[in-house]
């Protein structure tokens, strides 16, 4: 949710005047200094809504500061008039102004340029992942699939103003490389009524950055433990209206996915990265962008002990292509409108040598996506209004097949091969219309959206938002409601094959039942506190209430998950964080999550074979504990700068344990996982044991000037060497270890 900012700086005379503008809002960890033109105009470009603090130094003149708000798509017009300094006039700003937004009507966490600059180093194909991760409400299970407050591959990640509704985890998508992020908006409740389909969490990725004139860019080389390398850079070149910007990334790991025993058998990935933006301005009412994207990972599947032991080697990739185009036009000043659209092609692959086991699998899935979205701003007194519509076109093709090596893993009469190939095209659409408030001291954010699905279904619903915040200026204190009607739509990974009636000769005994969309509420109340001036408090309670819960389950022994579905799931929590954006030379957070998640059987979609369609067709009461069922989450990240150029961090990640049911006997387990991996169990509780990693960093800018600055990042990661199981054997998924203690390095070039 993003809108620019018109500044005119003028002299006592009203002539134009060249001056550097400083824009800060500490809520959207945004700081930028940007100049006018030789007539006194700029035009600060998408910049978060909130409240930002302006302030202005021009030689001969007095100081300015003040303050500006941006609430919706329609352009913020601010005419400032210097004084002259023997006048000393200038307006004060209170220093939690930009801390709190008065005018937020819901919780959403923010991350902004320093954040991304001076994060923690990650493994290829996750930087982004890891980002939302540190967030409190998120978890990881497995190869860093995000799950926010519960939900599963219920995530979109909103580019630039596009949806992509699908897994964007190591393992089933490609990468958007953080480098080439200007800046992140988190959702978990709250949501915009132009916000549908995936509603476990909204992640708006914003890629724009601000074009200068001329040639400039940024040169990033990485490397560190289990051998891994990566590279980036980004070159922007603007003239006139016109601005062009050119990326590209590349990284290798031996560990990209996490694996399933320490030993991290057969693990190799490498990724890519490339795009390209040119925006053209054609008048000060019209403006034209350009996006082509085009990304891909090919990447080796962890292997188990016996697995690594036959001489398994199965690989996997994915590749994707896009498109962007967006036109927005100012009818009026307080009339917006604006046009996006989409074409992207996506494959995903996966290949078995002949001595897999127990089972040889291909995989060979692609679809076409074609995305439109129109939308019109309105301002109109105390109304923000956005009401708009778009259509979503998915053309899936998907295609595999395999060929059982051990026949004593699966149950008598499963054929030893099979094969499968559909298509079919899934269609959505929808409309919403929105209403921001304000009334005092009163915030209000009023929305209704219409929704209609068609693939294995054809469903239509209504889902009313509704948030509200009072503000009491007094004690520097926000106080929020929300409640979301939400209507999910299920993944579309693979189901295509879990709802084939081909399946059926798979196993004699198989439950087949359609994925159906959930529908839920979802309620959060809480409150943000500004403390001492400078430290920002966030406390959230909130309750899910889904039906038709959204899960995933695997394909036999293979890689290839496809969605299922519960009756019902409740998840309920609170969260804290408090956020230091600038005390005392310190910075950074301190979060803590509390979730507890059920689901309520019988399963009322998805593909069961043998014992667990038995199991699931036996079990029609009662309830058992979500997948991403981790009570207690802890994080932290506190930087100190030591000097000018020189700064250090701390961090802590820890958590509780995630349940797990593991079939066999402890014996079992230890020859299949190995006794390191079992001792981190807890069988009589069926909850994994504790997490904990403890990292530090060090940074320091080697070369700063006003063409150049080269910064050096060096960090050790899980320096206590603590043996972390994400997940084992969790209801439908397999393992997942986190890496041992490790050592990183970043050198990053500007100009």
């Amino acid at each position: 949710m993003t809108g620019d900012v018109r500044v005119h700086v003028e002299d006592p005379e009203a002539l134009g005047v060249k001056a550097k503008v400083e824009l800060r809002s500490d809520a959207n960890q945004y700081l930028a200094t940007q100049s006018t033109d030789e007539t006194g105009n700029l035009v600060a470009k998408r910049l978060p809504f909130g409240v930002y603090q302006v302030r202005i130094r021009v030689p001969g003149f007095a100081e300015y500061q003040g303050s500006l708000e941006v609430r919706s798509a329609v352009p913020v017009e601010h005419t400032i008039r210097l004084s002259l300094a023997s006048v000393a006039a200038s307006v004060t700003v209170n220093g939690t102004e930009t801390l709190v937004d008065p005018s937020r009507p819901g919780a959403v966490n923010q991350l902004g340029a320093g954040t991304l600059e001076r994060r923690a180093s990650s493994l290829p194909g996750r930087s982004l992942q890891e980002l939302v991760n540190s967030q409190p409400g998120w978890l990881y299970e497995g190869n860093a699939v995000l799950h926010p407050r519960g939900s599963e591959y219920q995530t979109q990640f909103v580019l630039d103003g596009i949806p992509l509704t699908d897994n964007r985890s190591p393992g089933s998508g490609p990468e958007i490389e953080a480098d080439d992020v200007e800046s992140m908006a988190i959702y978990t409740a709250g949501f915009p009524a132009e916000y549908g389909r995936k509603m476990g969490g909204v992640v708006e990725v914003n890629t724009f950055r601000e074009v200068r004139d001329g040639l400039h860019g940024q040169t990033v080389v990485s490397g560190g433990s289990f051998d891994t390398v990566g590279a980036f850079s980004r070159v922007q070149y603007g003239w006139g209206k016109n601005a062009l910007g050119v990326s590209a990334s590349g990284d290798a790991t031996s560990r990209y996915l996490n694996p399933v025993v320490p030993q991290n058998f057969t693990n190799r990935g490498t990724t890519g990265d490339f795009s390209g933006t040119y925006e053209h301005d054609f008048s000060t009412k019209d403006r034209l962008t350009l996006t082509v994207r085009h990304e891909f990972s090919r990447y080796e599947i962890p292997n188990e002990v016996i697995q690594e032991a036959a001489g398994q080697l199965q690989n996997g990739s994915n590749s994707e292509t896009i498109g962007m185009a967006a036109y927005q036009h100012i009818f009026s000043p307080n009339v917006v409108g604006d046009l996006r659209g989409m074409v992207r092609d996506n494959a995903d692959g996966l290949t078995s040598n002949s001595l897999s086991t127990p089972i040889i699998a291909f995989l060979d899935n692609h679809f076409r996506e074609v995305y439109f979205k129109g939308a019109v701003s309105i301002h109109h007194g105390r109304h923000e209004w956005k009401f708009g519509a778009e259509s979503d076109n998915t053309f899936l093709h998907e295609n595999f097949s395999d060929r059982i090596t051990d026949p004593s893993v699966f149950d008598p009469g499963t054929p030893t091969t099979f094969s499968f190939s559909g298509a079919r095209p899934a269609l959505e659409q929808a409309a919403f219309v929105e209403d921001l408030i304000r009334l005092g001291n009163w915030t209000a954010s009023l929305g209704l959206r219409w929704d209609h699905y068609g693939l294995l279904v054809n469903q239509n619903a209504l889902s009313p938002r509704v948030s509200v915040a009072r503000f009491l200026p007094k004690v520097d204190l926000l106080v929020h409601a929300s409640y979301d009607r939400i209507f999910q739509t299920p993944a579309f990974e693979n189901i295509l094959l879990a709802s084939s009636s081909g399946v059926a000769s798979l196993d004699p005994n198989v439950l087949r039942l359609p994925v159906e969309p959930s529908h839920g509420n979802y309620y959060e109340l809480g409150l943000t506190k500004a403390l001492f001036s400078s430290l920002k408090l966030d406390v959230n309670v909130f309750r899910r209430q889904v039906n038709n819960f959204a899960d995933d389950d695997q394909l036999l022994n293979t890689a290839v998950s496809f969605p299922i579905a519960f009756r019902r799931g409740v998840v309920y929590g609170a969260e804290a964080k408090i956020e230091i954006p600038d005390w005392r030379r310190f910075s950074g957070f301190v979060s803590y999550s509390y979730a507890v998640g059920n689901v309520w059987v019988p399963v009322t979609g998805g593909l069961f074979l043998g014992e667990e369609a038995t199991n699931a067709q036996a079990r029609v009461s009662g309830h058992l504990a979500d997948s991403q069922d981790q009570r207690n989450t802890v994080r932290s990240r506190i930087q100190y700068q030591v000097g000018p150029r020189v700064w250090i961090a701390g961090a802590a990640d820890y958590g509780s344990g995630l349940p797990f049911s593991y079939p066999g006997t402890y014996q079992d387990a230890v020859e299949q996982y190995g006794r390191e991996v079992v001792d981190r169990l807890n069988f009589d509780r069926g909850r994994i044991r504790p997490t904990l990693s403890i990292n530090a960093a060090l940074g320091t800018d080697v070369h700063k000037s006003d063409r150049l600055t080269v910064r050096f990042q060096v960090e050790g990661q899980n320096l206590n060497n603590r043996l972390n199981v994400l997940d084992f054997q969790g209801l439908f998924s397999g393992n997942a270890i986190s890496p041992p203690r490790s050592c990183f390095a970043r050198l990053s070039a500007s100009f």
